[in-house]
């Protein structure tokens, strides 16, 4: 049995926590031993040649196999996602640590150690379902959490905010990202006009736009990313009292990215690679595990701040709010069909549970409408709920029949309510019998198409996410904008993003600035997206400039809140006929024992001979892997492997480039003559001599009684996660 198959609950809850996989259990199709039949169960006899009028004669209409087998396969692909179509899915379960009754009355959130089945789908947003893992781009974090009194979806990104403050503007967005419409290009990328265009014209978007430039955009893995519930919600106790609260997950391996250079190289390389890293992690038992936090604001402490609770384009800083940690969110078992769970899986910002209800947020009040309308298209009617990953564990009781795709067969000649023929069931469940209701929010207001001015403040948190960075983090965005923008053909659209930039930071648009070749232009032109009206006037068509010193908010960075953790990485053994295996064995143990996984990587497949004559075997032939698709590379030593080395052009082209990506490196008594000829080793004085000083990020072993410490060297330096000093 497989690691991410065992049971994953004690003994009072795997009740609960596995009901969702027996359900699915039901519809997973074991042939083994059985005759191929057609979908009606008939057994079939040739499989190889359709039915014709003699050996070599047209084909007859009445060949039903061939005509149910061709028409499945003709019909098999159902339209993708017009956004998050690039995506991977895992099942799991969510904890609760600790519980919060005094919050909410939501049951799975009620008892310490209760546990909740989830399936959870990460993905990009702007691709195709063909595109690349590693395209600069929001991440989904979508989670379905099967409780007992329903489904609740979370439908979340990987970053806290968003590019639009109301939904009426969400198609404008996606229109301008997606290729553009007469060419078709580019895939998977904003770095175009089009994309440019819509953001220079819409200054809400400043904020995100720092995240989307920064490498939240390119993490490492799915495992090594946040998740956030983006919007304010609202949680219900038992005694209807209501405060507002912001989702968190926060990585146990911490928050990672991949340099724009990785990036590039890995998409080259392995396109699925965040795809395949979250399948091989489950596979091997290394689950994903993260933290599940929340923001709780009293009612009454809602105007306190100075951004509203409702701007989806604003954040809590954790230094105001400290988000309280009440559960785990553990991944541990792969699908069994791609299509049938991580396709088919339907998620909808709108599926909540008692104790858990809206705010007047105006993107998620349009993103109630848009998520059911989506699904009667993409998964062919109202009845998508009937597909196994989508049912909840929670029984079905309602009055709704019929559809397309309708599979449950309801009994009886009532369909209707309220009635007397059926004793009136199934009848209204009474708020203390957990009926939902909604949370009676007081509205005294006029019908209006506007904003609130306290939605106003485009650049603050633009400019506060931007300081929060450290220099390194910060010089990524820059480069990022750099990259983005010299690909944007129109000089006017550079030019009204270079105000906007100006409106953040000096410094940062100063840089940008000088590689476009472009003066920061004193003013611009009122933006088209005016936020107001077209009959409306308003001194907010010039957009305000920040001014005055930023707030800073550490947790922003990736890299001041990393948790020094090596587990969940994964290096390349480079090694040849005649390595050292003493060293191979030592640290792999080392490395195994801290969760980092080992890869050897030579010349050839199959296997290789240590000095002593041992077969290791070969798990990448070195023509098939980059050095991007690793977070470090160890060299064993061996005299016989060394030489060999040496004469493979790639294996100097696969030091140069870890030692480019600011990764670990680890020499177990390598020659330095072959050394010398890569960056690796020009930038040591002399590895024969042991008192000379490595360079961050690279460590030597020259003896082998020196293998344990520098072991521990070489995994400290991949919990870093790169080399920065390398950069400064």
């Amino acid at each position: 049995m497989s690691k991410s198959r065992k049971p994953n609950g004690s003994s009072k809850s795997d009740k609960t926590a596995n009901a969702k996989i027996e359900l699915l259990e039901e519809h997973v199709e074991d042939s083994t031993g059985q005759a191929l039949t057609t979908n009606q169960g008939v057994r079939i006899n040739d499989d190889q040649n359709s039915l014709k009028a003699g050996e070599r004669g047209g084909t007859l209409l009445e060949d039903f196999i061939l005509r149910e087998k061709i028409t499945h396969f003709d019909h098999e692909r159902i339209p993708e996602r017009v956004v998050h179509a690039r995506g991977s899915g895992a099942h799991g379960y969510f904890e609760c640590t600790e519980a919060i009754s005094d919050l909410t009355k939501a049951q799975f959130m009620q008892k310490k150690g209760e546990r909740t089945p989830v399936f959870v789908r990460f993905s990009t947003v702007a691709g195709s379902r063909g595109s690349t893992d590693l395209a600069r781009d929001v991440r989904g974090f979508a989670i379905k959490f099967y409780t007992q009194e329903g489904n609740f979806d979370l439908v979340g990104n990987n970053m806290p905010v968003f590019f639009i403050q109301d939904a009426m503007k969400f198609p404008d967005l996606v229109h301008a990202v997606k290729p553009e419409p007469h060419n078709e290009i580019p895939q998977a990328a904003s770095a175009h006009d089009t994309f440019w265009d819509f953001i220079s014209c819409t200054p809400e978007s400043a904020h995100m736009i720092m995240w989307v430039m920064s490498d939240r955009a390119i993490p490492r893995s799915y495992r090594m990313m946040q998740g956030f519930g983006v919007h304010t919600f609202r949680l219900v106790n038992a005694q209807g009292k209501s405060r507002f609260v912001k989702f968190h997950l926060k990585p146990k391996l911490g928050s990672h990215a991949v340099l724009w250079d990785e990036a590039l190289r890995i998409s080259g390389a392995d396109p699925d690679f965040h795809r395949r890293d979250l399948y091989d992690a489950i596979e091997a038992g290394d689950f994903p595990e993260w933290e599940f936090g929340i923001q709780v604001v009293e009612e009454k402490d809602e105007h306190k701040f100075d951004f509203d609770l409702l701007d989806p384009t604003k954040l809590i800083p954790e230094e105001l709010v400290p988000v309280k940690i009440i559960g785990k969110l553990v991944l541990d078992r792969n699908p069994d069909n791609f299509f049938a769970e991580v396709e088919q899986s339907a998620f909808h910002v709108g599926h909540l549970v008692p104790g858990l209800d809206f705010t007047n947020d105006p993107l998620l009040q349009g993103r109630l409408f848009s998520y059911t309308d989506t699904q009667l298209i993409r998964l062919g009617g109202p009845n998508f709920h009937e597909i196994p990953i989508n049912r909840p564990i929670a029984p079905l009781h309602n009055t709704q029949r019929d559809g397309f795709m309708r599979q449950m067969i309801n009994r009886g000649r009532v369909s209707y309510e309220p009635n007397t023929l059926a004793n009136n069931d199934p009848h209204q469940a009474t708020a203390k019998d957990g009926g939902f209701t909604s949370y009676a929010e007081r509205i005294d207001a006029s019908k209006i198409r506007g904003r609130s001015k306290s939605f106003l403040d485009h650049f603050s948190q633009a400019a506060m996410f931007f300081h929060s960075q450290t220099p390194v983090e910060q010089q990524h965005i820059i480069e990022a904008l750099r990259f983005e923008l010299g690909k944007v053909e129109t000089p006017a659209v550079r030019e009204r993003m270079l105000y906007y930039l100006s409106c953040i930071d000096d410094r940062l648009t100063k840089e940008v600035a000088e590689t476009l070749g472009m003066k920061v232009p004193a003013k611009i032109d009122p933006p088209l997206n005016q936020i107001h009206g077209a009959d409306e006037k308003s001194s907010e068509h010039q957009p305000k400039k920040f001014s005055g010193k930023p707030v800073l908010s550490p947790a922003l960075s990736m890299l001041k809140t990393n948790p020094g953790v090596a587990a969940g990485r994964k290096i390349a053994i480079l090694a040849a006929d005649g390595c050292d295996e003493k060293a191979i064995e030592a640290v792999k143990k080392a490395l195994l024992d801290a969760g980092v996984q080992a890869k050897v990587v030579a010349p050839h497949g199959g296997t290789i001979k240590s000095e002593g004559g041992k077969d290791i075997e070969v798990d990448h032939p070195l023509n098939t892997v980059v050095s991007a698709l690793f977070d470090g590379v160890l060299l064993p030593g061996g005299e016989a492997s060394t030489e060999k080395l040496a004469k493979e052009p790639l294996v100097a082209d696969f030091l140069n480039e870890t030692y480019k990506h600011l990764k670990a490196i680890m020499l177990c008594g390598t020659d330095a003559d072959f050394l010398i000829t890569t960056k690796v080793g020009k930038s040591q004085k002399n590895l024969n001599e042991p008192q000379t000083e490595p360079e961050q990020g690279v460590v030597i072993a020259m003896k082998s009684s020196a293998l344990a410490k520098t072991s521990a060297e070489f995994i400290q330096a991949l919990a870093a996660h790169k080399a920065w000093a390398r950069t400064l």
